[in-house]
């Protein structure tokens, strides 16, 4: 179970867009990709969808480890603990559940 979901609101804190925040677009292998951070630049060759190509900008993944989540503004670290019978992810700042 991953601690970075999907849809996250997170803070970046390494790296050369340290500081920076934005949701989490897409979560894979241990990466995320944050929504207006570190862009890159993408030579394109034209296709049926883009017939134009050329250079644009888009999101490259950043590790996960460079991420921390945003819970009310404060950035912390996510710990889990079971609520009954199911796990549930708990901000380890206030204690309080995040979902």
């Amino acid at each position: 179970m991953n601690k970075i979901k999907t849809g996250d609101q997170v803070r970046i804190i390494a790296g050369k867009d340290k500081g920076k925040e934005g949701k989490v677009l897409a979560v894979k292998e241990g990466k995320v990709l944050v929504e207006g951070a570190n862009m890159v630049t993408k030579h394109t060759k034209p296709s049926a969808a883009n017939q134009q190509g050329g250079i644009i900008q888009k999101e490259a993944f950043l590790d996960a480890s460079n991420v921390m989540y945003l819970h009310k503004g404060q950035a912390t670290r996510i710990g889990f603990k079971m609520d009954g019978d199911k796990k549930v992810r708990v901000a380890k700042a206030t204690g309080d559940v995040i979902d």
